[in-house]
């Protein structure tokens, strides 16, 4: 378990292979209830190599000191990406 915000990964160990490689974050929200965002990429077993890039979005509560995972969304792919970014540019522009 994690303490604080900074320490928070998706890294994943499993029979000491690195199944799971973050590759970046940003925290976009702190506090009781933090939100952070990962780009990470799997290990693929098929290719004996990592896959292609992924990310999530993950939310954590901090309960009796430690973070713990709550909740996550899955962003499946890069198009999926570009639909999120795209509408959310959209929706901003209109409120400014």
């Amino acid at each position: 378990m994690s303490t604080t915000v900074d320490e928070l990964t998706v890294n994943y160990e499993e029979d000491g292979r690195l199944v799971v490689e973050e590759l970046d974050k940003v925290v976009l929200t702190k506090g009781a209830w933090a939100t952070v965002m990962f780009r990470y990429r799997q290990w693929d077993n098929k290719l004996d190599d990592y896959g292609p890039d992924k990310y999530v979005i993950r939310r954590y509560q901090k309960y009796e000191g430690e973070y713990r995972a709550k909740s996550k969304f899955n962003i499946s792919s890069v198009d999926q990406a570009k639909k999120i970014i795209e509408t959310l540019q959209m929706w901003v522009k209109d409120t400014e």
